[in-house]
């Protein structure tokens, strides 16, 4: 019995309007920094026109990145709540892939900006196994002082002790499909943001992902205990705002491009990877075609890596060792540089930065559940 898995960061699919860019402009759009707008009330009108007009063409693009990777299960980041999913479903999903995705499930989280992590479900698999949730839990108010994982380096980033671990939430979902289980640890962990002092963002912020993956395995293991390396179906899937290489990109279209491997010496993850708890399944592909995001800031900076994962638990990645996880790009913008014999065919009406799909490429592996 197989079903497909997917972990897809949708980017911001919100239902409601953002006007803080009225009062801060470094959170107004690009192109309404174009024109002189006088007052609060012509702000709003502009922007509420501004989002809708952009809003068909990037869902229509997530719709048909989501009917590519064609999963069965599909975990979902930065989603606003459960009536955007809903909205989202219905009006695009629906209307491309039919009657899909019904069963749809969403906590409400940490995130300040209310984003937060989902799932949803097909009723069954393609080969006729029904798919059913058990239970579903959020672990979004875990603090470190809890879990005991308070440190220097997390107090460093700006923490507390009763601060909460999760920066989105890790929510835990038992599922049954047919007669087997498989349980899922949807997170969505802290972004790389600006560090103060003008250091490095990356380095500045990692000690809170360590810690929230830290925390995703002790909450596995305090659950399992020692069947967590021997029987238990398991899988950790999200965005994790975090890689252990990458491609940095140089050149230019001209001349030409040229990528170069850079393995990072910090490992985020390693509470995934340490002792065989779990195997980043993305890492079966050649290593230079690893990557789910681009990151650039001007020609200076550019890279490729991976931020979205698929860990499998021990007794996953040995019942599928042949398995090996497809990677969704044709929703990437224009700008987004490709390495030699992996470009694809965009999606119709794609741009050089928007609209597109996602800044994430969504990742789907097919596995088989004993």
């Amino acid at each position: 019995m197989t079903l497909r898995l997917a972990t897809f960061n949708v980017e911001n699919l919100m239902n409601r309007f953002d006007f803080s860019g009225h009062r801060n402009d470094l959170r107004r759009d690009r192109v309404l920094q174009l024109f002189d707008i006088q007052s609060k009330q012509e702000f709003e009108r502009l922007e509420e026109a501004r989002f809708i007009s952009s809003t068909d063409d990037t869902r229509q693009m997530t719709a048909q990145a989501i009917f590519d990777a064609d999963a069965d299960i599909l975990c979902l980041q930065e989603v606003d709540n459960i009536e955007a999913l809903k909205a989202f479903e219905y009006g695009y999903l629906f209307r491309m892939m039919g009657a899909g995705y019904r069963q749809k499930y969403l906590i409400e989280g940490n995130d300040s900006r209310g984003i937060d992590v989902a799932l949803m479900m097909r009723d069954e698999t393609r080969t006729g196994e029904k798919i059913e949730l058990i239970d579903i839990r959020s672990h979004a108010r875990v603090t470190y002082d809890e879990l005991g994982l308070f440190n220097r380096d997390v107090a460093v980033a700006g923490e507390k002790p009763t601060d909460q671990v999760f920066k989105r939430d890790c929510l835990e979902a038992d599922i049954r499909v047919g007669r087997q289980r498989l349980t899922l640890y949807i997170v969505h962990f802290k972004s790389i943001g600006g560090a103060r002092g003008g250091g490095d963002p990356r380095l500045a912020t990692m000690a809170i992902r360590q810690a929230e993956a830290q925390a995703v395995r002790h909450i596995i293991s305090k659950r399992f205990g020692s069947n967590v390396s021997s029987n238990i179906n398991f899988a950790i899937c999200g965005d994790m705002n975090d890689y252990e290489e990458k491609l940095m990109i140089s050149g230019d279209k001209r001349n030409g491009y040229s990528f170069a491997y850079v393995e990072e010496e910090t490992k985020p993850f390693a509470a995934f990877s340490s002792g065989g708890f779990a195997e980043n399944i993305v890492q079966r592909r050649p290593r230079d075609d690893r990557w789910t995001h681009y990151h650039a800031r001007g020609p200076e900076e550019r890279h490729l890596c991976q931020l979205d994962y698929i860990w499998l638990s021990p007794h996953l990645a040995r019942t599928n060792r042949q398995a090996i996880p497809e990677i969704i790009r044709a929703g990437q913008a224009y700008r987004t540089i490709f390495p030699p014999g992996q470009e694809v065919e965009r999606y119709p009406r794609v741009g050089w930065d928007r609209p597109k799909a996602s800044d994430h490429c969504p990742v789907v592996v097919e596995l088989a559940l004993t």
